[in-house]
């Protein structure tokens, strides 16, 4: 996937949070994670219609690679409704960072992908976009914008990951 900047993360969807939280942290290590109740997604579209869809999320790493957590809280539509609605659970996307997201989108559609979901989060330069591909059946791309905000959680996270003694595994981020 040239020019679509660094895959950076994998996203799960699942049915809960805080027992994928605690799989992730005592049974393979991987924390701390730092949990959203409620994700602070902002201008959320659905197959090119607003959406009112909510979700928890939450964040740790594993080395370079960030491992998200994603569990929806309503049934309004999403991608990762339609992935829980489908019977599957688990790994459901993977993502390239950028900060160069137009350039990216646009030459990720110009290959054929359409997007199914959009919106962003922090401020505007903090937007995401969910690509439906053929090329990939049943794990979506996401391209995410990280600057400024979006970019200073991300590395706090990255760095309390490297430094992870087996403390505090869940630290709860409130939504702004």
């Amino acid at each position: 996937m040239q020019g679509l900047g660094q895959l950076r993360q994998l996203g799960y969807v699942v049915r809960d949070i805080h027992a994928a939280m605690d799989h992730w942290t005592r049974r393979l290590g991987v924390g701390p994670f730092f949990y959203f109740e409620r994700a602070p997604v902002l201008d959320f579209h659905y197959r090119n219609e607003p959406s009112r869809a909510a979700a928890s999320g939450a964040f740790s790493n594993l080395g370079a690679v960030q491992i998200e957590l994603i569990q929806p809280l309503d049934d309004h539509p999403s991608v990762f409704n339609d992935f829980l609605n489908s019977g599957l659970e688990g790994l459901q996307h993977f993502a390239f960072w950028t900060q160069e997201f137009d350039a990216c989108v646009e030459r990720f559609a110009a290959q054929g992908a359409a997007i199914v979901q959009q919106g962003y989060t922090g401020n505007r330069n903090g937007r995401f976009a969910y690509f439906e591909t053929e090329a990939h059946p049943g794990t979506m791309i996401e391209i995410s914008e990280v600057q400024d905000k979006k970019a200073e959680l991300f590395e706090r996270v990255a760095e309390a990951s490297r430094r992870w003694d087996g403390s505090d595994p869940v630290r709860s981020l409130s939504t702004p």
